[in-house]
């Protein structure tokens, strides 16, 4: 059985909007784990009256995105659950999602699998996977090289982002859980997918589902619409800064080949020193 992980901090419209797609998919084939870290909107006691049939898990506050997936997905296992998705509160899954992300899952049980990431408002592709290069730190999108009659079906990238990852259980049992010790935000789905294709488990975006999501909803977008110093700040050392150069350096020493690494090092610095104000 799919369970699906799904962490939320307030935002209730989302989390309902969300939950509401998922009952109306054609297939319904899997059960919800909603992490609830400390919401303060009625989250928890809204979903036990309008989801009954989802079960939500209570935190008190400060997990963050990688602990509070960890818990569900904790929970998932002990349920016997196979495969695993994470997905954020602040997407809409069409009606064909779970049933397309199923069937290419029964064509590949070993891959972790992504969806091409639509635009909710404009209904236009936004992500669609990644090649990057820890040499050059250069990222090559598949949307720009890929022709418009190519884009089907599987894949190959270098890691996947949590919105809408499915992941095989025994992917988790091999290496573990998201390292929420280094990771305790951003970067550990990427870290996660990055450790898991170089195990041997191959690493696949998927053309043929589709996933709405809100680009302009995510916590950096936020950060980076309103720039300041407070902002600059928290974009560089927050737990949730799109930049946090702890984060990074962990994620570099744990991904970045040995060779590569001081240049990695030093590249990845210069980026998220300048970038905040230049992009």
């Amino acid at each position: 059985m799919l369970y699906i992980v799904i962490p939320v901090f307030n935002r209730l419209a989302f989390t309902r909007a969300c939950l509401e797609s998922l009952r109306r998919q054609t297939c319904q084939a899997f059960r919800v784990i909603v992490v609830d870290d400390g919401s303060t909107d009625g989250t928890s006691a809204r979903l036990a009256t309008g989801f009954p049939e989802v079960e939500v898990l209570r935190s008190t506050g400060g997990l963050f995105w990688t602990a509070a997936v960890n818990l569900g997905i904790r929970r998932a296992l002990i349920l016997d659950a196979h495969p695993i998705m994470t997905l954020n509160n602040d997407t809409v899954a069409p009606p064909d999602f779970i049933a397309n992300m199923l069937l290419w899952a029964r064509r590949q049980p070993r891959a972790l699998l992504g969806p091409l990431e639509l635009d909710a408002a404009t209904d236009q592709p936004v992500f669609g996977g990644e090649l990057f290069s820890f040499l050059t730190h250069k990222t090559r999108r598949l949307l720009d090289i890929l022709a418009p009659e190519d884009r089907t079906g599987l894949h190959p990238v270098t890691y996947l982002p949590g919105r809408g990852l499915l992941v095989p259980a025994e992917v988790f049992r091999t290496l573990g859980l998201f390292d929420e010790g280094r990771l305790p935000h951003y970067l550990a789905d990427y870290d996660f997918t990055s450790q898991a294709r170089r195990a041997g488990f191959p690493v696949y975006v998927n053309y043929a589902t589709h996933l709405l999501t809100y680009p302009d909803a995510s916590g950096q977008a936020k950060t980076r619409r309103r720039r300041s110093l407070r902002g600059y700040t928290q974009h560089l050392f927050g737990i949730q800064g799109g930049g946090n150069l702890l984060n990074f350096s962990r994620f570099a020493i744990k991904n970045a080949p040995i060779l590569y690494l001081p240049f990695f090092l030093l590249n990845g610095y210069a980026r998220r020193l300048l970038g905040y104000f230049l992009h």
